[in-house]
C-alpha cells in the first residue's frame, strides 16, 4: 500500500492540488484513496501546534493523532492512499511567531515513523511542493493580508521573510530527516504549465492509469492573489483600529466584492 504525503509548502500550489483532487474525488475513487485536510483535520492541527511549542507534550499529541488516523486505514485496501495537507508540514512561517518550517523535518520524521508503525506494510513517499523564493515571499504576504492583521508593507514583509524563504533547502533537511524513505519534490515553477498543473507530479507518484487521468477534469487556479488595489485595501483595514470581528467582516466582504466582480 503505497501512502503518499503532500505535506507543503503554503502557497506552493497546494490549494489547486486540493481542489482538483476533491471536484475529481469519485472519479478517481475506484483507483486511489484521497485524504485532504477536511478528512484528518485533528492530525493538522497537531502538526500547526507541534511546530508552535516543539516540546514533549506537543510531540506526544501528534504521536497519537497519526496513531488514530494511519491506524484507521484498511490495509487490505490496494488503492495508493494519497494526503495532501500543507498544514503537515506546521504552521505558514510568520503565524504564531514563527519564521520557518524549522520544525518540518521532525514532523515529517514523526509521521513516517508513526505511519510504519500503524501500518508496517505500507510504502510511504514523502512529497514537497517549493517556489521560488521571490515568488513565495509576494504570495505569502497576500495570504496575510488576508487571513491575519498583517501590517507591515510587502518591502518590509520582504526584507524579514526572504532570509527564511529557501524551500529548497528546508525540503533538503527534510530528505535527511525521513532518509532512508524518498522524497520527492517539484517546483511550481516547474509544473504549472502543465494540463493538470500541480496535481501532475503526485498522479506519477500513485501510478494512476492513463485512461483516468484523461478523465480529470481540470479546475482553475486555487486561492489565486488579488488585486493589487484590493491588497493596499487589505493593508489599510489591517492598520485600522477597527475590533477584530469588524475588521473580519469587512475584509470577508471586500474580499467577496472583488472576486464577484
Amino acid at each position: 500500500m503505497r501512502v503518499v504525503l503532500h505535506a507543503g509548502f503554503h502557497k506552493t500550489g497546494t490549494s489547486s492540488v486540493q481542489a482538483a483532487l476533491a471536484a475529481n474525488r469519485d472519479l478517481l475513487a475506484p483507483a486511489l484513496r484521497i485524504w485532504l485536510k477536511p478528512d484528518i483535520r485533528p492530525l493538522t492541527e497537531a502538526c500547526r501546534a507541534f511546530s508552535e511549542h516543539r516540546d514533549d507534550l506537543h510531540r506526544g499529541l501528534l504521536r497519537y493523532e497519526a496513531q488514530e488516523a494511519f491506524g484507521a486505514l484498511d490495509a487490505s485496501d490496494p488503492r495508493p492512499l494519497l494526503i495532501s495537507a500543507e498544514d503537515l508540514a506546521g504552521h505558514m512561517p510568520f503565524r504564531r511567531g514563527l519564521t520557518s518550517y524549522d520544525a518540518a523535518p521532525e514532523l515529517l520524521a514523526l509521521l513516517t515513523e508513526s505511519l510504519h508503525l500503524a501500518q508496517p506494510t505500507a510504502e510511504p513517499v514523502v512529497y514537497l511542493s517549493t517556489r521560488s523564493p521571490e515568488a513565495w515571499v509576494k504570495s505569502c504576504h497576500a495570504q496575510h493580508l488576508q487571513a491575519t492583521r498583517m501590517r507591515l508593507d510587502l518591502d518590509s514583509y520582504r526584507q524579514r521573510a526572504l532570509p527564511h524563504a529557501d524551500l529548497a533547502a528546508v525540503a533538503d533537511a527534510v530528505a535527511e530527516a525521513i532518509a532512508p524513505l524518498p522524497l520527492h519534490r517539484a517546483a511550481l515553477e516547474e509544473v504549472g504549465h502543465l494540463p493538470l498543473g500541480p496535481l501532475a507530479p503526485l498522479l506519477d507518484l500513485v501510478a494512476l492509469p492513463d485512461a483516468l487521468r484523461a478523465r480529470i477534469v481540470p479546475q482553475p487556479p486555487a486561492n489565486p492573489s488579488l488585486p493589487g488595489e484590493v491588497l493596499t485595501r487589505l493593508l489599510q483595514m489591517n492598520r485600522s483600529d477597527w475590533d477584530g470581528e469588524t475588521l473580519k467582516r469587512r475584509k470577508k466582504r471586500l474580499i467577496r466584492q472583488s472576486q464577484e466582480g
